[in-house]
């Protein structure tokens, strides 16, 4: 019998989706290499291979089989997904089109590197960002420029902002997969989108005032308040909503700053300014890379650059990577609680993850280690372990939805995904 590999589920699968990877019809003990590899819509190639043993059947199942090296090692079932690398430097993995999927090729070859041999066996499978039924909507309503996800069915759903960080233009992928789970998700664009400003000298919160009532006042949205999620410079700017804005419930902060970074926010007539840059605080890793971790000021010493988080009333989650090298998650995240807790307020959730960086991503994207960075010019390093980081976008995952199922008062479960 040829080898053949075996996908679960078979053609295609959600992207936040375990898929389990097996090859049968080998010989007893015979040692093969898989290799994964997709193509991102820029042309660039993410690849991971690892080594393997089939068992006395001549199965392979990477659910019970350790990888031997490569990319990875150890009793890994995702791995060759999460530990893809691109082929180009300083390059991260991003889905701009979630209408069509990513095209994952998997090959299996006879024997193992540095000369893997005959290719024994191929799949294509399709990773894919819409569940079925899940209904896309772009927005252009005033000032507003996002797109809108609808779960299938009449609704009402609960509501979430999604806000990205700096790079601006309209990400969907995060709120396309969260809308499968049973909320309303509007993936919101701030700047270098459409008529939107080009850059980011200046944040006026009206803005963002008027995406929040627009997500409140649509039929299939349900009250009182709505979620907000934000990564990077999107969590700085829930922050500054969450304490500035009404009708935000609960907000999940991945890696974001209390402090306002490179712009002043506004609001009405008041006005939080950028904390202190301080350039000759950046250092260079040993291959030469730059690590701005310690160029920001504290804002306990800069105060005119703290966001006033003690106004809110929102429930908070922080998601912190404890290796986030983009500036400092998890002090921010702590200020935030002691500043919360000195006012009266609920003590926020949050949970750190050791070993990872900041972009924590949906499941099984692979690290971004270190990428161009638009404010300093210049990559930097991100931070983060691989297999670490990968566990940690698992768990953070399914923490956000348990969070706004629990806040925002939806009935839908999540679907679990795992390592």
């Amino acid at each position: 019998m040829a080898p053949t590999v075996i996908l679960q589920p078979a053609g295609r699968s959600l992207c936040d989706e375990p898929l389990r990877i097996a090859v049968r019809g080998l010989a007893p003990e015979q040692p093969v290499t898989l290799r994964a590899a997709l193509r991102d819509e820029k042309g660039a190639l993410f690849r991971a291979h690892a080594r393997y043993r089939a068992d006395a059947a001549g199965l392979l199942d990477l659910e019970r089989a350790p990888a031997l090296g490569g990319s990875f090692a150890g009793l890994e079932p995702m791995g060759l997904l999460w530990a893809m690398q691109p082929d180009r430097p300083f390059w991260r993995l991003i889905k701009r089109d979630v209408q069509t999927p990513f095209v994952v090729e998997l090959e299996v070859l006879d024997g193992h590197e540095p000369e893997p041999g005959t290719l024994l066996a191929r799949a294509v499978h399709e990773r894919h960002f819409l569940s079925p039924g899940v209904r896309r909507v772009p927005v252009r309503e005033g000032r507003v420029r996002a797109t809108l996800f609808l779960p299938p069915g009449p609704g009402p759903f609960p509501g979430i902002v999604d806000l990205f960080g700096l790079g601006g233009g309209l990400l969907e992928y995060r709120a396309s997969l969260l809308a499968g789970k049973g909320f309303a998700v509007m993936a919101l664009a701030y700047y270098n989108y459409d008529d939107l400003p080009k850059d980011i000298d200046v944040i006026h919160l009206e803005y963002f005032e008027e995406a929040v009532n627009y997500l409140l006042s649509h039929p299939q949205v349900k009250g009182p308040g709505i979620g907000l999620l934000g990564t990077s410079k999107g969590g700085e700017l829930g922050l500054a909503m969450a304490s500035f804005l009404k009708g935000i419930t609960a907000a999940v902060i991945i890696n974001g700053s209390v402090a306002a970074v490179g712009a002043t926010i506004y609001y009405k007539e008041e006005s939080v300014l950028p904390v202190t840059i301080m350039r000759n605080r950046v250092k260079m890793t040993k291959d030469g890379i730059k690590d701005v971790v310690d160029v920001l000021k504290s804002p306990l010493e800069d105060r005119k650059s703290f966001i006033p988080v003690e106004r809110s009333d929102t429930t908070f989650l922080f998601l912190v990577g404890q290796d986030d090298h983009n500036w400092k998650s998890e002090f921010y995240a702590n200020e935030v609680s002691k500043r919360l807790q000195a006012h009266g307020k609920k003590k926020p959730q949050i949970i750190c993850y050791p070993e990872t960086g900041h972009y924590i991503e949906v499941p099984y994207f692979p690290l971004c280690k270190a990428a161009l960075h638009n404010l300093v010019g210049a990559p930097i390093v991100y931070g983060g372990e691989p297999r670490a980081h990968a566990m940690a976008q698992v768990d953070a995952w399914k923490q956000l939805q348990i969070f706004f199922h629990k806040h925002l008062g939806s009935k839908v479960g999540t679907i679990p995904a795992k390592l």
